[in-house]
């Protein structure tokens, strides 16, 4: 498979390819490291309502929406990366994927969703040089109650670089390490 592409594991588009630019900093999350948050993810995808937050190739979310999540909400802030995310979106027809330009922090601290629709379902994957990008994510997401009372939050970092995830209500469910990423689950009110 070319380098500017990634498969999807399962669901409705098993097998298909979404494509990305050829940028030094994406980072799509490894097909191993997604199957074992899917594993884990299992009985929390179907009709959540997602948000793929520093989105990249969009492998999480679309993964979500390809194992029947009601929505994924994409946001990035590189325009090319934006443009592939809609282009695999319509190569998809995912009429279920919302996509947004925009600075991950700067979406967090404007978007507004009513009482009904917080987001159940929250993927950050932040560039590896920026592990502190998950801490101010998870204290906007909070403060501006913008997740469903039983929200999980899947969190991928460099393992030589951890954010601190023990500020908060967040515990981590879960976690596990492949290559050089460390990646694992959160939960609040379980």
């Amino acid at each position: 498979m070319a380098q500017n592409q990634v498969r999807i594991i399962s669901g409705m588009w098993k097998g298909r390819k979404l494509r990305f630019p050829p940028r030094s900093p994406l980072r799509p999350t490894l097909g191993r490291a997604r199957e074992t948050l899917f594993n884990w993810l299992v009985a929390d995808v179907a009709d959540a309502r997602c948000l793929d937050l520093f989105a990249g190739s969009g492998c999480l979310g679309f993964e979500a929406l390809s194992r029947g999540a009601a929505s994924t909400t994409f946001v990035d802030q590189d325009a090319a990366t934006v443009r592939a995310l809609k282009a695999s979106a319509l190569d998809l027809n995912a009429a279920a994927a919302r996509i947004h330009h925009a600075r991950a922090l700067t979406f967090l601290k404007h978007y507004a969703c009513d009482q009904n629709s917080p987001f159940d379902l929250v993927f950050l994957d932040p560039p590896f040089d920026s592990p502190a990008l998950i801490s101010k994510s998870l204290d906007l997401l909070t403060s501006r109650s913008l997740l469903s009372e039983r929200a999980l939050i899947y969190v991928e970092y460099n393992r030589h670089g951890a954010p601190d995830l023990t500020t908060g209500s967040w515990s981590v469910i879960k976690s596990a390490t492949a290559g050089e990423s460390q990646f694992g689950l959160l939960a609040t009110g379980r």
